[in-house]
């Protein structure tokens, strides 16, 4: 990971890289690529909000202290405004807002980018036959769950069985409960396939020989999730992400590995609104999106990046925390989801298996699309796919190492 070094002269060089290369774009993923009269920057009216009251001073929404709290009913998908509104996370799930569009992954899919932006690509297959593996067991890697408990075998078990019909081996579920755990069994040779979480793909690609082939869509035709800039709802005098940099809030990020936890935040803030994680305020890992949510609810930490499928599924699974406990001051455009992914070295015919089970086949109206929220398999490169969350790593200067995970 790149060094804090706290010299503002380093962080304003680092400003000056302008994030482009693609169809969303580091502008689009700042969540402002809206239509007529959403501002064209982020961050853009964020210093004219202050001026008028936004640090806390009375005024807005009903007397409740917050000027740009806005109601749900006023939130508009395709063009939030967050420079001038924060919404209770309740309007964010009403308007189905924690996902993208399939429109957004087509634009992901048809970047047109020349080679790898950081790192190396996924390794090719061995041309000598020797070195292909076949194994049996196949051992199917998970991805840490955010929610502990609530993620099982019997979850993906219907996944299992169908990749044991079309590889003809016996299909192994292996739960790990950290990235880096996912990385080092792929490195080792102890995971085969499996799915890994987004900012953990280029660590897998680089130390653990993983290929991502295929991105999921959920049985309503969405894809991905978002970053969400949160606070807890009462916290009236946090209304933007310029509020972070302020000395007398607490802002926790998840793990470093993390896009939405860490990665995208710590270029997207520095980016937009000239905040520098680790310099602005102190940065700390709660360990997880889900002890940021409860981090936040219980007053820990005051703010904090946090991955909006993952809090969707917390707050889901559990009853002591609700939409209306968080408020959302800023959210990014879609990312690509945790891809599926299989070793580079695997046997060509199991390979053709595993993507049977997966790319060709409609999970559609089961039980498993119901319990995972994902009803198809679309194949993906991942030089295109993957291209935003490359360039944001290369922004931060991510060196990919084990210890970095």
């Amino acid at each position: 990971m790149v060094e804090d070094t706290g010299k503002r002269t380093e962080t304003s060089s680092r400003r000056k890289f302008i994030l482009a290369g693609g169809a969303v774009g580091i502008a689009g993923l700042a969540g402002c690529s809206g239509g007529s009269g959403g501002g064209n920057e982020a961050g853009a009216g964020l210093e004219s909000s202050s001026e008028d009251g936004s640090d806390g001073s009375d005024g807005g929404d009903g007397g409740s202290g917050d000027p740009m709290l806005a109601d749900a009913s006023e939130f508009n998908p395709a063009e939030p405004n967050w420079e001038e509104n924060n919404y209770l996370m309740t309007a964010i799930a009403e308007n189905d807002y924690f996902q993208g569009s399939q429109t957004d992954l087509e634009n992901m899919r048809n970047q047109d980018v020349d080679e790898i932006a950081h790192g190396e690509p996924p390794r090719d297959l061995p041309d000598d036959e020797s070195e292909w593996v076949d194994p049996d067991p196949l051992i199917f890697v998970d991805k840490p769950g955010e929610s502990g408990q609530a993620q099982y075998q019997e979850t993906i078990q219907p996944l299992l069985d169908r990749l044991e019909e079309t590889t003809g081996r016996t299909v192994e579920w292996q739960p790990v409960d950290s990235n880096a755990a996912t990385v080092e069994a792929f490195r080792a040779g102890r995971g085969h396939l499996g799915d890994i979480s987004t900012g953990t793909s280029a660590f897998g690609v680089n130390l653990g020989g993983i290929v991502p082939f295929a991105v999921p869509i959920s049985p309503s035709g969405q894809f991905g999730y978002r970053l969400l800039a949160i606070t807890r709802d009462d916290e009236h005098d946090i209304q933007s992400v310029n509020d972070f940099a302020r000395d007398d809030v607490t802002v926790t990020h998840s793990e470093p590995a993390s896009n939405s936890g860490n990665q995208a935040p710590s270029a997207l803030f520095d980016q937009f609104f000239d905040v520098t994680a680790g310099e602005d305020y102190e940065r700390e890992f709660s360990g997880g999106h889900d002890q940021t949510a409860r981090g936040i609810a219980v007053g820990d930490y005051d703010a904090g990046p946090i991955c909006s499928t993952c809090v969707d599924d917390l707050i889901g699974s559990t009853e002591d925390i609700d939409y209306d406990d968080f408020k959302v001051v800023w959210a990014s455009n879609p990312f690509p989801p945790g891809p599926m992914v299989h070793r580079y070295d695997l046997h060509p015919d199991i390979v053709e298996g595993i993507k049977e089970a997966t790319i060709g086949t409609d999970w559609t109206d089961t039980e498993y699309a119901e319990n995972t929220g994902e009803a198809e398999y679309v194949e993906i490169d991942y030089k295109n796919v993957f291209n935003d969350i490359l360039i944001i790593q290369r922004y931060n200067g991510v060196e990919y190492e084990s210890g970095n995970l």
